[in-house]
């Protein structure tokens, strides 16, 4: 099976590379495609901060001028680094279901990485520490969350074809828009607020919010510094990051607890426009950015994937004024469901704390993969 390595720097590459999916799910009436522009600023060496630090390579399989798969490669020297690991990530994967092509793209993939000195593949991962979101392997009958993969059922026969194994697994919850939480759970928030000085911090524009990141990156990075997958982003990085969260964000819908002055935990929720982009097509211009705007009028979803407390202060109440926060945000802001997104499944506490709060029904997962090279 004939595997090529593009040319990141030809623009016929960089849209065989990127349009591939486009065509693999056409069909496929569940698949939200991702924004053009951001894929194709993924592969930008001159552009992109990750390659400011780090490398990446991107492979296509092709046969008779059709491609069948593709499948980026990156040594991320960051987190090798913060990690002291040798490990190397891969992304963007997508193949017919044909496991010769799988094997084909991996075998170039290992082959760039036994290159560069590494010695286990992880993944799937991408270029920024917030992107990924693992294969899809439970819930295929579900519309995906805004900007967590959709894939095929068969991607996971195709993964362990290749030598992969699991690595772990996270699991999506969710609850119905009219969900209500037991009266204790208020009790105990204003005890908590009383007795220990805890306060909710509200936003009313993006400004105000804007302001308040450097913050709530520290206080992001202090809730989830011990997971095996943090890494901290450089600075570039991170603006990226905030950018893209802004683009998105609604102020009314993130609330932070404060003490004092400091933030000891946050709620983040935001509306699913994953129909509006379907409409979209994957492209802004010249209709996309109206099907996107349309849809933040009309969301049915609000998606929860920021929601963390620093570890010294779990078991003071800090988290039952995070869920009354979200119970208040609902109310204000209707909708029919809401979607917990991806919690790590050795992570026992949270969804311990998720089962208390009631109503919760766990019914996607994704997988990240492991291998030895």
């Amino acid at each position: 099976m004939p595997v090529r390595k593009i040319d990141a720097a030809c623009q016929k590459d960089v849209r065989q590379f990127v349009e591939f999916p486009f065509d693999l799910y056409k069909d496929c009436s569940l698949w939200v495609p991702p924004l053009v522009s951001s894929v194709k600023h993924a592969l930008n060496r001159e552009k992109h901060p990750f390659y400011r630090h780090s490398a990446a390579d991107f492979f296509v399989a092709e046969h008779n001028g059709q491609t069948l798969g593709r499948v980026a490669v990156l040594n991320n020297r960051n987190y090798n680094a913060f990690r002291r690991a040798n490990t190397a990530f891969f992304g963007y994967f997508d193949a017919v279901e044909d496991t010769a092509v799988a094997q084909a793209l991996f075998d170039a993939a290992f082959d760039w990485a036994k290159e560069q000195g590494l010695q286990t593949m992880v993944g799937p991962r991408g270029v920024l520490a917030s992107e990924g979101g693992g294969i899809l392997v439970e819930g295929f009958e579900y519309l995906p969350a805004m900007g967590i993969a959709y894939n095929f059922p068969y991607y996971d026969h195709l993964l362990s074809a290749c030598g992969f194994e699991k690595d772990t697994d996270y699991v999506s919850g969710l609850l119905p828009g009219d969900y209500a939480l037991d009266e204790r759970f208020f009790k105990l928030a204003e005890r908590a607020k009383t007795r220990r000085g805890f306060r909710v911090k509200k936003f009313r524009n993006k400004a105000e919010l804007r302001a308040w990141v450097p913050r709530a990156i520290e206080a992001h990075r202090r809730a989830f510094e011990n997971t095996h997958t943090y890494f901290p982003p450089t600075r570039e990085e991170t603006a990226l990051i905030v950018d893209t969260l802004l683009s998105v964000a609604e102020p009314e819908l993130i609330k932070l607890v404060l003490k004092d002055d400091d933030i000891v935990g946050f709620v983040a929720a935001y509306r699913d426009l994953s129909p509006g982009l379907q409409k979209a097509g994957g492209r802004l211009w010249p209709f996309g950015w109206f099907y996107i705007w349309q849809e933040r009028s009309r969301a049915k979803r609000l998606n929860i994937n920021g929601l963390g407390l620093l570890p010294e202060y779990r078991g003071l109440g800090v988290n039952t004024i995070l869920y009354t926060e979200l119970q208040k945000t609902v109310q204000t802001h209707p909708v029919e469901q809401m979607e917990i997104i991806q919690i790590e499944e050795g992570n026992a506490k949270s969804l311990a704390e998720m089962k208390a709060i009631g109503g919760m029904t766990w019914y996607k997962r994704h997988r990240s993969y492991q291998r030895a090279l």
